[in-house]
């Protein structure tokens, strides 16, 4: 196990996912409402993280419809990507954290966020081995993809607000997992 300083930090932001194989990476990410889908295949040796903003799949003309928003996106994203690495779909374990509810008066969608990405594991097979979901406030995560070790920091209130502020910005472009290149 290499120490917490030898890591090579990626941090994953909202619309991204990653997937890894080395040993010495550690993803990281900030949480409100948005949830993170850790998974990993512990004999492939092989882990990642996607972080979305909202349940559901994006429709073409329903609210903008930038995909990389959607956690059904995201989490097929990430799940093919783990198999196109090693991965078999029968060994992935998976942990989830975020859907704070983070303003009182919004409806909560980081409690959407959760059981969507709670029953959309469960119907693919995959065991959830933990987590942290819910709560008033954020939180900041790592996740080493090869051991499965987790570890989350809670957010203060002014911190939250900051993270909240930054998941109703329109979600950036997403970035390419890797430099293959698809023909059609």
């Amino acid at each position: 196990m290499i120490s917490d300083g030898a890591a090579k930090r990626i941090h994953i932001i909202q619309g991204e996912y990653k997937v890894v194989t080395d040993p010495n990476v550690v993803l990281a990410t900030i949480l409100g409402s948005c949830v993170a889908a850790c998974i990993r295949d512990p004999v492939a040796n092989v882990g990642g993280m996607n972080h979305f903003l909202l349940p559901g799949s994006a429709t073409p003309g329903a609210g903008g419809g930038d995909a990389t928003r959607y956690g059904v996106h995201l989490m097929e994203l990430l799940i093919n990507g783990l198999l196109k690495n090693g991965a078999r779909r029968d060994r992935l374990e998976a942990k989830v954290f975020g859907g704070a509810k983070t303003i009182a008066t919004f409806s909560n969608v980081g409690e959407q966020n959760a059981a969507f990405a709670m029953q959309f594991l469960r119907d693919e097979g995959i065991n959830v081995v933990g987590g942290s979901t819910g709560g008033e406030h954020g939180r900041k995560l790592e996740f080493w993809p090869i051991s499965g070790r987790a570890r989350q920091y809670p957010l203060t209130g002014a911190e939250t607000q900051r993270t909240v502020a930054l998941e109703q910005k329109p979600a950036p472009a997403p970035k390419p997992v890797d430099n293959t290149i698809e023909f059609f």
